[in-house]
């Protein structure tokens, strides 16, 4: 689905190309965001008066704009730029309707992804903050992917984690698919896809709110307790493999404690 750096160009040689692909770019995303950040505090809050952790609402950025804080990890010692890294056909943009500001994620036969890292541009402790919680938009879903056969995404948010024993990173990618149905899970060795919006359920097109249990996601798709501190979210979006558009509305992404 992508080369090594995860700059997506379009292939056509197959599923094992795009097996290839998708792993290669998942392993270089992984591998650079799978070091621990040093000195940084770990967190021993009281669960009693938690507020929620603001990841980014968008707020604070000029329509137009490349949002502050999302950066291109290429590897633990060269992060990159939008400017630097966006080819044609990528646009991560800030846009403000009826006074909001949010983040408009498109691709035309291509794939783009930012990251924002715990430890360094937020601070996420499962044990504080077990909660993720986001609001999208899907304008337009490539057509025909699938996250089982095209690998393409018109909306992903990956939450990544440390590494597996042979030191494959580990990820989640949350999915707003073009086909599959909410609930569908599929697994590429130690990156797991869950399905929580699709073009199957009604009002796409509309501001949906997601919400996840990072924890009990972790436990059902990996079997094993996760780690108190992921490594970074990731925005993502992608139609290289099917070479059609993409467009998807993102807002509010942030960390809540326990109920």
């Amino acid at each position: 689905m992508t080369h090594f750096v995860l700059r997506a160009h379009s292939t056509r040689s197959g599923r094992a190309v795009q097996q290839l692909g998708l792993w290669i770019g998942v392993v270089a995303l992984g591998v650079a965001l799978s070091f621990p950040v040093t000195g940084r505090a770990q967190s021993t809050s009281s669960h009693e008066d938690l507020a929620p952790t603001i990841v980014d609402n968008f707020e604070d950025d000029a329509p137009g704009t490349f949002p502050e804080g999302w950066v291109f990890v290429e590897s633990d010692e060269n992060i990159r730029s939008y400017e630097e890294t966006r080819d044609p056909g990528e646009i991560m943009e800030v846009r403000e309707e009826d006074g909001n500001r949010y983040v408009q994620l498109v691709t035309e036969g291509e794939a783009l992804r930012y990251t924002k890292r715990n430890g360094v541009d937020f601070e996420w402790n499962l044990k504080d903050h077990p909660r993720l919680k986001w609001r999208w938009r899907a304008h337009q879903l490539p057509e025909g992917a699938s996250e089982r056969d095209q690998n393409d995404t018109g909306g992903a948010v990956y939450v990544t984690f440390g590494s597996d024993w042979l030191g494959r990173p580990k990820s989640i990618k949350y999915t707003y698919s073009s086909s599959l149905p909410v609930g569908t899970t599929v697994s590429f060795g130690p990156l797991k896809v869950i399905v929580v919006d699709s073009a199957r359920e009604p009002r796409t097109g509309e501001w949906k709110t997601v919400q996840r249990r990072i924890r009990d996601d972790y436990r059902q798709v990996f079997g094993e307790r996760p780690p108190d501190r992921p490594v970074s979210i990731t925005l993502w979006s992608d139609s290289d493999t099917t070479g059609d558009e993409a467009k998807v509305d993102v807002d509010d992404i942030e960390l809540l404690p326990a109920r």
